[in-house]
């Protein structure tokens, strides 16, 4: 948890050092100091509001805060873009003439348009990636249907479905009525069951209550199962957890439920946040502990986790199936590249020995409200008789 704060710390210090190197750029390429001016304040402006939107996090639920928060999010989306833009560009101009990266007037006739017309090019196609990103993030969230094959499946079982939403984030831009446009989508496909795969919150219980609450809606023959995820400790888990049962969701942690349908046993089991332990010993995320005392006659094991990496402790503990999040796919590129360093999947569905791991782009977002390239999804998953159930 200190290291969470600590970076929390030095992310002003990192914002700063990028929206210099963007203003540094993209000013040098103007083609008077009066654009030069004009350009190095939209770069300020931008930065003065990217800090504010991260510090009124802190007042979610108030209006004026999350008015703040919406403007710096925003702003953290356009700076992401400018940001990469201008590394693009850059990469590209030392490939066409290295020596006129810095000054382009005593390069080749060519190539003073180019480097003109592609600084003005960054700003344009950043602002263009922002408001298809908006719109893309805040309509709800398309079906995805995903069949996963099951060895020795009972024909009692094929088609059992489990509807998956994951880091919804409900915030200080995600609000109730978004959650109740997710939660009528989600009752309409009449699932099996419902997981709730963590990252659902980002504010505390006495903020956001009345913005959780339409999730007591959800409804499922056997069910709505939910987990912890990072931001439910960064947000007072404990707090999270019995709100969470007391709307009537039923919250694994490291524990599982012994489901009956026609005839077949089914375990659904949780565990918390992979990282839980840092913040409260007690709470360590345990696959074995969740699957202890699980009937030898269930024909599916199934756990949700929130962070993909959970997947091999799963895996050697006896699951099936993990169903997991957090990545968000990436949320916008090019993002979706970094996974990698810290989480073995990216989303979709994937095997880990006899395991198979669904990885979901999420519900919501977190951060800046946009979407490009990693579309927001509730996933139907279906479970399907393997060519070795006969």
């Amino acid at each position: 948890m200190l290291r969470y704060f600590s970076f929390l710390l030095r992310v002003p210090v990192l914002l700063g050092l990028g929206h210099l190197y963007a203003g540094w750029r993209l000013a040098i390429a103007a083609s008077n100091a009066t654009e030069r001016a004009l350009i190095l304040a939209a770069i300020l402006v931008m930065y003065l509001l990217v800090v504010a939107g991260f510090r009124m996090r802190r007042s979610v639920g108030q209006a004026g805060g999350d008015l703040v928060a919406w403007a710096g999010f925003v702003a953290l989306g356009l700076f992401a873009w400018v940001f990469v833009l201008c590394l693009v560009r850059d990469i590209v101009l030392l490939l066409l003439v290295p020596t006129a990266f810095f000054a382009p007037a005593a390069s080749v006739l060519y190539f003073e348009p180019i480097y003109r017309a592609s600084a003005v090019a960054v700003p344009v196609l950043a602002i263009a990636a922002v408001l298809i990103g908006l719109y893309k993030a805040r309509k709800v969230a398309r079906v995805v249907d995903v069949n996963v094959p099951i060895t020795n499946l009972p024909t009692s079982l094929q088609g059992f479905t489990i509807v998956q939403l994951s880091d919804v984030h409900v915030g200080a831009t995600i609000k109730r009525g978004y959650i109740e446009r997710i939660v009528k989508a989600v009752n309409a496909l009449q699932p099996d069951a419902i997981a709730l795969t963590g990252d659902l919150v980002d504010g505390s219980v006495a903020s956001l209550r009345n913005d959780v609450e339409p999730l007591s809606k959800l409804v499922a023959q056997h069910g709505v199962y939910v987990v912890t995820g990072n931001h439910e400790y960064y947000s007072g888990a404990q707090e999270w957890v019995n709100e969470f049962r007391r709307i009537g969701l039923t919250v694994l942690m490291n524990e599982h439920c012994v489901i009956t349908h026609n005839t077949s046993l089914l375990v659904m089991a949780g565990v918390t946040d992979y990282g839980a332990g840092a913040f409260d010993r007690t709470q360590a995320s345990d696959p074995k502990a969740a699957l202890r005392g699980a009937p030898d006659q269930a024909a599916v094991r199934i756990v949700l986790a929130h962070q993909p990496r959970s997947a091999s402790a799963a895996a050697a503990a006896g699951f099936d199936l993990q169903l997991s999040g957090h990545t968000h796919g990436g949320q916008f590129w090019p993002w979706k590249y970094f996974i990698p360093l810290q989480q073995p999947f990216t989303a979709g569905l994937h095997r880990l020995g006899a395991m198979h791991v669904y990885v979901s782009r999420g519900t919501g977002y977190w951060g800046p409200p946009l979407r490009l390239g990693a579309p927001s999804e509730i996933t139907r998953i279906r479970l399907t008789c393997a060519q070795a159930c006969g």
